[in-house]
């Protein structure tokens, strides 16, 4: 299965059968994504460093205002992707193999988790996955220690406080915080 096969087959949003061609492509590219983030968390990057070893783990060029403080991790890192001036903080661990879009001039916080995967509740096929895509709006703020759920939508200008678990869509200029997270007041 090529990556693109990989990609569309994921923006489906159907489960993913343990052992299945698809979920062979995701071991496949975990292995990749362990390789360049081992090389990223390794030693001391410049910005410009930075910014080329990202678009080789997307497969994508990442805008030149793009900013990393390591460590990083993800485990696909080919359906991820970044818009402009994003600023991602120590820590942080995003699980794109479901798909995360990161829109324009979003702050992440240091430890921020973003999820885009979910087992099979059944426990006769708990190792089958269900993607949930991820999508980040323009001009986000998302506070340390936060953690995004699959299939959450963060619209645009939103805040997420620290620690939060955010399990559900956050409007618009909205903060939204606590566990699950609730809105809790409209900026």
């Amino acid at each position: 299965m090529t990556n693109r096969e990989f990609l569309d087959y994921m923006k489906t949003g159907k489960p993913v059968a343990a052992g299945s061609p698809v979920h062979e492509a995701m071991h496949r590219l975990s292995q990749e994504a362990i390789r360049i983030t081992l090389h990223l968390n390794g030693r001391y990057h410049t910005p410009e460093e930075i910014v080329a070893i990202m678009s080789e783990l997307t497969g994508r060029k990442v805008d030149a205002g793009f900013r990393l403080f390591p460590p990083f991790h993800t485990d696909c890192g080919k359906n991820l992707v970044f818009g402009k001036r994003v600023f991602v903080n120590a820590g942080c661990k995003f699980q794109d193999q479901g798909g995360i879009r990161i829109g324009d001039d979003v702050l992440i916080g240091q430890n921020v988790v973003i999820a885009t995967l979910n087992h099979a509740p059944d426990p006769d096929s708990r190792g089958d996955m269900e993607p949930g895509a991820v999508h980040i709006g323009n001009k986000v703020w998302i506070g340390a220690n936060a953690t995004i759920l699959p299939g959450v939508n963060i619209g645009e200008g939103a805040i997420i406080a620290a620690g939060a678990v955010v399990t559900k869509d956050v409007p618009a200029r909205t903060v939204a915080g606590g566990v699950p997270a609730k809105i809790i007041k409209t900026l």
